[in-house]
């Protein structure tokens, strides 16, 4: 396993542009499933989750061919269906969370899937039950094997229906968009998630010659047609990665330009931040974060505490809340951090405690954050990375801290975050991968 040393308060400056959305990545990458044509995507981040599920799509058939930084195109005109039945396929999908979407596009394709419980980060209970349910509307079947421990799909003649999701399940509706798009007549999707990488699937498909409705709303109607061809897809860039950067400067009290944001993408990401106290220009497609000694957290209008929360798209992504959380740990005033979606997700704050911050951990879904105002610096650490957003905000929190901390498990950041020690140390951090 690999550990960051990280060397906490130096000042960063200059500018870093985002890496291509994670998110985004995982749902367009099966969607190449879907013809057998050539998609080409762009934009495609250097990460451990893209790099394993492009490696799944070769180990199925899939012809993958490098264009450039980032650009591949994929070509499914056969797929390996001995190896979709094999324990190395099963395997494969169990370490990848991102894989779940594999079965709708595999059932649309074949009518068939056999398909392992995904792995992940461990935030909590990730239940499947919207994808499952999806499938069932369309009219496929499902059930478990007991010796595999893996589902068995079968869905040989998919029709469209109407259904109203229990939950804005963002993979959940991706999955479902796929399955729909070649079954006969058409399907309604009420209560689907619209966030903009999904908003970027139903574009890349109906590039391909889907017939999808109603994209960027909570009602999609898509009609089925009988077969895709190839298109041509960039990704947008990673608002997680933007809104980490957002929090990196203001935590260190430096001035960096953001490049090429996508800022009409990002939605209330901006102004979660701003209410912070984070002061962020925008310049074209840049965002530039002015240095600030202090921050001040803003209240509501009646007086009361300023509570930060999760919420389906347009609402802050549950993504960035540990990043909020540790840049609150040094602003003027107190938040209440509020995460809905994941009950698992706030446990990191222990680590956090340790080093300084002052965090009254409430119960598994909300936390309340009393800000240091940098009048104490946080202490340096040794600790572990428990998932993704969890590892950027301890590293962010060592960025910041006096002395030198050590972060073990970085795989967890590696998995959404391309060759980041690098690309931080160039604008000033000091950071190194100890393996």
């Amino acid at each position: 396993m690999a550990s960051f040393i990280v060397e906490g308060g130096h000042k960063l400056h200059g500018s870093i542009t985002p890496q291509g959305a994670k998110n985004e990545a995982l749902q367009v990458l099966c969607a190449v499933l879907l013809t057998k044509e050539t998609v080409v995507i762009d934009n495609l981040p250097n990460i451990l989750d893209v790099n394993n599920l492009i490696d799944l799509l070769a180990s199925m058939g899939v012809v993958v061919e490098k264009q450039g930084k980032g650009k591949f195109a994929f070509t499914a005109a056969n797929i390996d269906t001995k190896y979709l039945h094999s324990s190395d396929f099963l395997k494969k999908c169990n370490k990848l969370r991102g894989s779940v979407m594999l079965i709708g596009p595999l059932l649309a394709r074949l009518g068939e899937v056999t398909y392992a419980k995904p792995g992940g980060d461990k935030i909590g209970r990730r239940r499947l039950d919207t994808h499952f349910q999806g499938m069932v509307n369309l009219g496929a079947s499902f059930e478990y094997d007991h010796d595999l421990l893996a589902y068995r799909f079968e869905g040989k003649h998919l029709k469209g229906s109407y259904m109203l999701l229990d939950e804005a399940s963002v993979t959940g509706t991706a999955n479902i968009i796929m399955a729909a798009v070649m079954a006969e007549g058409v399907t309604t999707i009420y209560n689907a998630a619209c966030e903009p990488y999904l908003q970027q699937l139903c574009k890349l498909l109906n590039n391909m010659g889907a017939k999808i409705s109603g994209v960027g709303s909570n009602l999609l109607t898509i009609e089925g047609v009988r077969e895709l061809h190839g298109a041509e897809h960039t990704l947008l860039p990673d608002m997680i990665e933007v809104g980490s950067f957002i929090g990196m400067a203001a935590i260190t009290g430096s001035e960096l330009r953001i490049c090429n944001v996508g800022y009409k993408d990002l939605g209330i990401i901006p102004e979660a931040f701003r209410r912070l106290g984070i002061r962020i220009d925008v310049d074209g497609d840049d965002i530039v974060i002015p240095a600030q000694e202090h921050y001040q957290i803003e209240s509501f209008l009646d007086g009361s505490i300023l509570t930060v929360a999760d919420a389906p798209w347009p609402g802050l992504t549950p993504d960035l809340l540990s990043v909020i959380l540790v840049v609150a740990t040094q602003a003027r005033g107190s938040v209440l951090i509020h995460q809905k979606m994941f009950e698992s997700r706030l446990f990191f704050v222990d680590k956090l405690i340790d080093m300084g911050a002052q965090i009254i951990l409430c119960d598994p879904h909300r936390a309340v954050v009393i800000g240091h105002d940098h009048a104490r610096q946080l202490k340096r650490h040794t600790m572990t990375s428990p998932d993704i957003r969890a590892g950027i905000a301890l590293l962010i929190a060592a960025m910041s801290a006096d002395g030198t901390s050590r972060i073990d498990h970085i795989d967890q950041i590696d998995r959404g975050y391309e060759d980041i020690e690098h690309r931080l140390n160039a604008i000033g951090a000091c950071i190194r991968r100890e393996e």
